[in-house]
């Protein structure tokens, strides 16, 4: 795989956990309202471009686990820092769900 494509990928993944992102924060502010109709449906969403993230991702790591030697560049490490803080900020919230549903 050639840089060129190795920056896609890093696109790819920095898109998708942008979009996961945007859907997290987006439902915290709504549970913060006491707004829980779509928990369940904004959770998928934001699973499913993780998944897609994390599938870019997995490209990578199995043809480097394969013997090839990759040319990463900053923007696919810049990628791999919004896929890590998105999936921690998925579990945070998942906390915080379950928070704001027992003050109600």
């Amino acid at each position: 795989m050639n840089r060129e494509e190795l920056q896609m990928l890093g696109f790819e993944i920095v898109a998708y956990s942008g979009d996961a992102r945007s859907t997290l924060l987006k439902l915290l502010k709504e549970v913060r309202q006491g707004h829980f109709e779509n928990v369940e449906k904004e959770l998928q969403d934001a699973d499913e471009n993780l998944k897609l993230a994390h599938n870019a991702q997995t490209k990578i790591l199995s043809q480097e686990a394969s013997g090839e030697v990759m040319d990463i560049g900053f923007i696919f490490i810049h990628g791999q820092d919004h896929l890590m803080t998105t999936l921690l900020l998925r579990d945070l919230i998942q906390d915080f769900i379950a928070l704001y549903k027992e003050r109600q």
